[in-house]
Order: C-alpha cells, then sequence, then structure tokens
C-alpha cells in the first residue's frame, strides 16, 4: 500500500515538473530577454487588451509602448501608441533606418495609430507629416 502511494506521488512529482517545464519555455518574457541577448526584434503585446502596454526589443535596446484607444471612421481603434525606451543608453547605435523599421512593424499590427516617441528618440526621428 505505501509503495503504491510513493508511486502516485513520484508520478504527480513528475506531472508537476513536466508543467512546470512548459510554463517556462512558453514564457514571452523569457523569449524578450532571449531576443535581447541576440539583438533580435521581438514583440510582447495583447491586441485584445488595450490596457496593457506593448514591450518589444530591439537591437539589444528595450521598448515600452502605451496604447490609447480612439475612434477611427468605423470602430474604436488604437490611435496613439507612445513609445519609450527603458534604458536610455542602449539607444547607442540605433539608426533612423532602426526606428522607421520599428514604426512599421507597430503599423502592421495597429494601421491606424500615430506613434509617438519619447525623449530622447524623438531628436533622432524626422518624419513627414
Amino acid at each position: 500500500m505505501i509503495i503504491i502511494f510513493f508511486q502516485m506521488l513520484i508520478f504527480i512529482a513528475l506531472i508537476i515538473l513536466f508543467y512546470t517545464a512548459v510554463q517556462y519555455f512558453r514564457n514571452p518574457r523569457r523569449r524578450l530577454d532571449l531576443a535581447h541577448r541576440s539583438d533580435d526584434f521581438y514583440l510582447i503585446d495583447e491586441p485584445g487588451n488595450n490596457v496593457k502596454n506593448m514591450q518589444f526589443v530591439y537591437k539589444g535596446c528595450y521598448f515600452e509602448g502605451e496604447k490609447y484607444l480612439g475612434t477611427t471612421e468605423d470602430a474604436f481603434e488604437v490611435v496613439n501608441i507612445q513609445i519609450t525606451v527603458r534604458e536610455p543608453m542602449e539607444l547607442r547605435g540605433m539608426t533612423r533606418d532602426d526606428l522607421y523599421f520599428l514604426e512599421k512593424e507597430i503599423h502592421i499590427r495597429y494601421p491606424y495609430a500615430k506613434i509617438e516617441w519619447k525623449h530622447p528618440i524623438n531628436q533622432l526621428l524626422i518624419t513627414e507629416e
């Protein structure tokens, strides 16, 4: 009887261990940190949740975008995104083309959004209004 009980405990412990490993590898924050270390682009966003900010990393620099809901001709959409950088020193080596790439990626997800870059990024960016 005790042997069966311990076998069940070991089986339950293996299930919990497997579940924890799956949750670890599916964690978007871990993927964001991995992209930060490898200088890739990765975006965490919940398009259906307008309250939650978007986070993304590009060329080793963390960005955060605040989404604001507004009206378009047809529906309520995200019409304004204000992007800030977490650590301004990470911007070293960032060019205008990199910022235009980021704008293009955001416009793919939010076509009606006007993107506002906060200081110090707005000093580099020149857009045609």
